[in-house]
């Protein structure tokens, strides 16, 4: 085994955990919000679509006023024909438009914007054929009913229908596609987002199920302390229990939340361990080296805890001598590094198996549900004799 030996837990990443606040809400303070915001959403998807329709049958008909400009002769440039033939237009532009709008109706009673693109292809063709087909028919009979236009006689209605019905189709396939890919994209980025919601949910009910094992392994070892010195020494018993009481307190309240500062963490960590040594006596010795600068920083609750927990338990418990707890926290290349180190060797059964136990299994699928592949959790066979746990946390450096 080299020198520096180490027993890492991975962190894969994950995104979009959602953390539930400290705060009891009532469901009718949620469900308002949230109607509202699905409405304003609603609203906008309106504006938006009326925002398309104009500008895309507006664009078609400045494209028909720009090219009938352009290209067409003297002849037909004559006041009276050229606003006769511009009324003409714009009326089939508004046909094409109710008709795009009354369609529009069908396909969301039809439930086609929940259809795949296999089952909308036929759709999509059928709906732009009998849309084209209504669409010339009161166009012409526009064209030869109402406005009469004299021009129009001079050619065969057969050739001239079916070219505008095809014409037609095409434009209409193009609106057709257009608008249900806006919708597949929509109903694409709504799956997106129910799926990251549900994998925060399951993950906050593992995070929460994890939280439930800490508290009461924690107690029990707490209760153990306690039980050696009633008997004994009945005013320490009581400043231990007030201890434990201390202990107690906090891990209720911080049950609630997934993070709470180091500095809050540190004073829970002092009261278990003085209620350690009130066990183990001269056995256990604490060093504690920890920066300014870091105890303001968000911790989750109980993880120093449970490093501490597992120090005193396999380096000090199991040694006659007992010795030296360190607790360190520094921060380094905006990093927070947390390191609890205590006698022993990395590769004795005792340490190998609180590597795999309750309490480092435990914390390192806490950091891996909060922090992704962002913080780490390792075993380290450092400084000699000695067996370091190292946590390793983003740095906020903007809190004062």
């Amino acid at each position: 085994m080299s020198s520096k030996e180490r027993l890492s837990f991975s962190v894969p990443r994950l995104a979009g955990l959602a953390a539930p606040g400290a705060v009891v809400v009532r469901s009718d303070q949620v469900m308002n919000p949230v109607i509202d915001a699905q409405e304003k959403l609603q609203r906008a998807k309106e504006r938006l679509y009326v925002l398309c329709q104009s500008g895309g049958w507006g664009a078609l008909v400045a494209m028909h006023f720009y090219f009938q400009n352009e290209f067409s002769d003297g002849a037909t440039k004559s006041g009276g024909s050229k606003l006769s033939e511009a009324a003409t237009f714009m009326m089939i532009v508004l046909m094409g438009l109710t008709l795009t709008h009354c369609a529009r109706a069908f396909m969301t009673r039809w439930g086609w914007k929940q259809m795949g693109w296999r089952a909308l292809v036929p759709r999509v063709l059928l709906m732009a054929a009998t849309l084209s087909l209504l669409w010339v028919a009161a166009g012409f009979g526009y064209t030869y009913g109402v406005v009469r236009e004299p021009w129009i006689s001079k050619f065969h209605i057969g050739p001239i229908f079916f070219a505008t019905w095809l014409n037609g189709i095409v434009l209409l396939v193009g609106w057709l596609c257009i608008y249900f890919f806006y919708h597949i994209l929509d109903r694409v980025q709504r799956l997106q987002i129910e799926q990251l919601r549900l994998v925060a949910n399951v993950k906050e009910a593992e995070l929460r199920a994890l939280k439930s094992q800490v508290n009461p392994h924690f107690l029990f070892n707490s209760l153990n302390s306690l039980r050696a010195l009633i008997d004994e020494d009945a005013p320490r018993a009581r400043e231990a229990v007030t201890r434990l009481a201390n202990i107690l307190r906090y891990s209720l309240q911080s049950g609630q939340v997934e993070t709470v500062s180091l500095k809050d963490e540190l004073q829970v960590v002092e009261d278990y361990l003085v209620l350690e040594q009130i066990r183990h006596e001269a056995r256990l010795q604490v060093i504690w080296d920890v920066a300014e600068q870091a105890r303001l920083q968000p911790v989750p609750p109980m993880l120093l805890q449970t490093l501490v927990e597992n120090a005193v338990k396999y380096g000090i418990s199991t040694r006659r001598d007992g010795g030296v707890v360190t607790i360190s926290a520094q921060v380094r290349n905006s990093i927070l590094h947390l390191r609890v180190s205590n006698p022993g060797e990395l590769a004795s059964p005792s340490n190998a198996g609180s590597s795999t136990g309750v309490g480092l299994r435990n914390a390192s699928e806490r950091l891996k549900l909060l922090y992704g592949d962002r913080a780490t959790l390792q075993l380290l066979a450092e400084p000699p004799g000695c067996v370091t746990a190292e946590v390793s946390l983003p740095f906020r450096s903007h809190l004062s």
